[in-house]
Parts: structure tokens; sequence; C-alpha cells
């Protein structure tokens, strides 16, 4: 792999230059940009979930070890991810532990961490619906941050944009040790940014769920719209890449297939959720932040309230009498 990247966006007036993909080091031993970013995004997730959580009465503390469970088991499962659909660049298992030499999937990662989060959450008896609600956006924005140490890298990009193209403006001139072994050429190619569009694509719906996020009917709304959200783009965007996972010799993108699911699953469980809680009310499901209960229960309580009081005149008045 090239230390060194070169990279343009002639599109947006930028000329670029080269840009190494190592940090820093620490002796002889290289802190990769992928990773500081990686890690960055993560810090931001569990920063942005506090701020939910605290909002919701779940303690740091419960986040924190959930945390803790979650990073790991989610690293794990976009390994094994990776390993499972391009088996044929693994050829023991210390190259299956060798997370350094690249290969992690979102999508696995974000389905261990679901798995994990609902079995801690169950030890804990913490409502997971809850708590997907609180992570889900901070999910969005650490993969808004992530895209970035795919840009350090040189890849995740997609194929030729041609003249003409709607995105043509957003161009990405490239040479790296991906764009040589993908186009066969040594020189500067000009292709779709697919980490970028992501990347944009996320903020958005970072932006659009929080603008929502107190307007649930529901506990678990605002990570399905995550959910929809995100697998809808992914579907768009998966198609556009060159270094995409295939179902065996099938021709079908994987992450893009599965992109296709999640938005529908995730957009139908919404809308059958809001019905649920149309005509059921008091459903368990239905969120503890819903206005018009506080209000009846406030509206009884001072019903309560002042029959005490009319109660208390009473009795004054009998004993005075």
């Amino acid at each position: 792999m090239l230390k060194n990247i070169t990279v343009s966006f002639p599109g947006l007036g930028i000329e670029g230059g080269e840009i190494s993909n190592v940090a820093f080091k620490i002796g002889d031993f290289e802190i990769m940009w992928y990773g500081v970013v990686i890690a960055f995004g993560m810090l931001m997730a569990i920063a942005y979930a506090g701020w939910r959580c605290k909002q919701a009465g779940i303690s740091f503390d419960h986040l924190t070890d959930i945390a803790i469970f979650t990073i790991f088991f989610g690293v794990i499962g976009a390994r094994l991810y990776y390993v499972a659909f391009s088996p044929n660049q693994f050829h023991s298992i210390w190259d299956v532990l060798n997370l350094r030499s690249g290969g992690l999937a979102i999508y696995g990662g974000i389905i261990a961490g679901m798995i994990t989060i609902v079995v801690v959450c169950l030890i804990k008896k913490i409502n997971w619906r809850t708590l997907y609600d609180c992570a889900g956006p901070g999910v969005m924005l650490a993969q808004a941050m992530g895209r970035w140490g795919n840009f350090f890298n040189g890849e995740a990009f997609g194929g030729l944009v041609q003249e003409g193209h709607p995105l043509y403006f957003l161009r990405m001139g490239l040479i790296s040790s991906n764009t040589i072994s993908d186009f066969g050429t040594a020189g500067m190619v000009y292709v779709h940014p697919t980490f970028l569009y992501e990347s944009l694509w996320n903020i958005l719906g970072f932006v659009i769920i929080n603008l929502v996020y107190k307007k649930k009917k529901f506990e678990g709304q605002n990570a399905l719209y995550y959910i929809a959200w995100y697998g809808f783009g992914r579907m768009f965007i998966e198609g556009l890449r060159t270094d995409a996972l295939f179902i065996g010799n099938t021709g079908i993108r994987v992450s893009q297939l599965l992109g296709f699911l999640l938005f529908a699953v995730a957009t139908a469980l919404i809308i059958l959720g809001l019905i649920h809680v149309k005509n059921h009310p008091d459903s368990k499901l239905a969120t503890a932040n819903n206005a018009p209960v506080i209000e009846v229960e406030c509206e009884e309580s001072e019903k309560e309230d002042k029959e005490s009081e009319e109660n208390e005149e009473d009795n004054e008045g009998t004993k005075n009498g």
C-alpha cells in the first residue's frame, strides 16, 4: 500500500496534493489516520448518546458499560462480515486477525452492535428500544466521520466520472495503490468520491432526525429513522463503488441488497408502530414522552388536589360548627 495518496477536487477549486495516511509514529509503530478518524467518530457517538441518555434517564455508567461491549463486538462483527464475503483474501488465521491489513465492513459492525446492545440492556433491565433511539443518530454521526478514514487510505471510491454527469463537479482526482490496481494506471484518475457522498448523506440524516427527535410516538422510532435513511442512501451509493462485496458469483452487491432490505423493513416497522400506538395509546411500546399522557396525569393530579382541599375545608367547618 502506498504511504501517500495524491488527491484533488478540481470541480471545487481544490488542487490538493500528496497526503500521508500515517498520522504519527510511536517509535517504529505507525498510527494510521484511518484508526485516528474511526476512534474520534466513536467518541463523538458516545458523547451524543450520553447527552440523549441523560434526557432519557439512563445513567452514563450504564452507557459506558454498553459502549465498551458494543465497540468490542462491533469490531469483531465488522471483520467477520468482511471475511465472510471476501474469503479469497485470507489464507490463515493471522490474516483474519491482522486488522492493520484493512478489511472492516460497517454493516457487520452495525448488526453485531445492535445485538450486543439488546443483550446488555436486557441484563441491566434497560429499555433497549430507548437506548437504540439514544445511540442511533450518534452512530450515524460516527459513520459520517469514519468515511474520512477511507479518504486518507485512498479507498471506498467509485468508478470514473464522465464529463456531463450531474455529479461531475464533485469528481475526485486520485492516485493511490487502489486506483493503480483498479484502473491499471499510475496516473491520476477522476472518480466518484463515494466516501464523501455517504458522509454528506449521513450528516443530512443526522440533522433531520434531531429536528424530529422529540416528536417520536414510540420507543425505537428514531432508530428506525436512522436505519431507513442509511439503508436508502447506501443502496444507491454502493452501486457506484469499485470495491463492493458480492454474493458469490451472482453479481449482487451485498451492501446494496442489505441497504434495500433495511430501508424496506425499517419503513414498514415505522408505519406499523405509528398505527399500533394510535390504536393502543396505553401500549408499552408508546413513548414515555407522550405529551397528552402527561397532560392527563397533570389534570387528574390537579383534580385530586382540589378535592382534597375541599374535604379539608368541610372538616374544618364541621369542627367549628
